[in-house]
């Protein structure tokens, strides 16, 4: 680690990294950007200062490659893709549809839905720190705030109190006062939490259908035959008539306001 960097810095140095990136390429709504170039050598180092500069080179770019998973994390990307793939597994249609396009769907909806918070980022922090009109250190502070409140806004108080109280700190007089290590943990679990609600709910119906023509089966005689094997049609017709997609996509998007 570069010296002089908490791990709370590079973590919000990270962050601003990728969401600068994503802004620069349209993402964000933001103003079309032209594409920088990157060249990278492999030479002799003459001075002790280069072979310390090419070392931390390589360790911001083994730590970028991990920096996916935390924006991920921190977005609404966690809930959508629990609750798509509850919504197969209910189904009971095993790869249809399957991981790439669940993803997929997941990546775009997280993109729509975060989509005022990164053109808040957009506005606030990167445009001013592109046209150098404030420090670095400015804008990595405007930019960790639209995500702190967006995360703050989905994570219950139960399991913020929960981290609170595992990192042993002093209770917080505000949300200010709370790390932000300490906030992505907790607003993790709460959306793990609310999708595993969501996926309940959307257990029920097919449910019911499967205890009914398993029912039908039995009284009829039909010991033999899988019930699965019926249902499974009636499922896809029933989810198909109400608009299934429309309805879970509307709930997951609105569930976020």
């Amino acid at each position: 680690m570069l010296p002089g960097l908490s791990v709370s810095r590079w973590i919000h140095i990270l962050t601003l990294s990728l969401l600068s990136l994503a802004l620069a390429s349209g993402l964000a709504y933001a103003e079309p950007a032209t594409l920088p170039s990157l060249s990278i050598g492999v030479g002799t180092a003459t001075k002790p200062g280069e072979f310390t500069t090419t070392i931390q080179i390589f360790f911001l770019l083994t730590i970028l490659s991990l920096a996916p998973g935390l924006l991920i994390m921190t977005t609404a990307f966690t809930r959508i893709v629990v609750v798509l793939s509850f919504l197969r597994t209910a189904m009971g249609t095993q790869g249809a549809p399957s991981n790439q396009v669940i993803l997929g769907l997941s990546m775009f909806l997280t993109f729509f839905i975060m989509s005022p918070v990164w053109q808040q980022i957009n506005n606030e922090a990167y445009q001013p720190w592109k046209a150098q009109q404030i420090s670095q250190t400015i804008a990595i502070d405007r930019a960790i705030m639209p995500v702190r409140r967006f995360m703050l806004s989905q994570t219950r108080e139960k399991d913020l109190a929960l981290f609170v109280s595992l990192s042993n700190l002093p209770r917080p007089k505000n949300a200010n006062d709370i790390p932000t290590l300490t906030i992505i943990p907790a607003f993790m679990i709460s959306e793990l939490r609310t999708a595993f609600q969501i996926g309940f709910l959307i257990y029920i119906p097919f449910i019911v259908v499967d205890m009914v023509v398993a029912s039908v089966l039995m009284s009829m005689g039909m010991m033999m035959l899988p019930p699965v094997m019926i249902s499974l049609p009636f499922k896809i017709l029933l989810f198909v008539l109400v608009d299934g997609w429309g309805l879970v996509i509307s709930s997951l998007v609105k569930s976020f306001g």
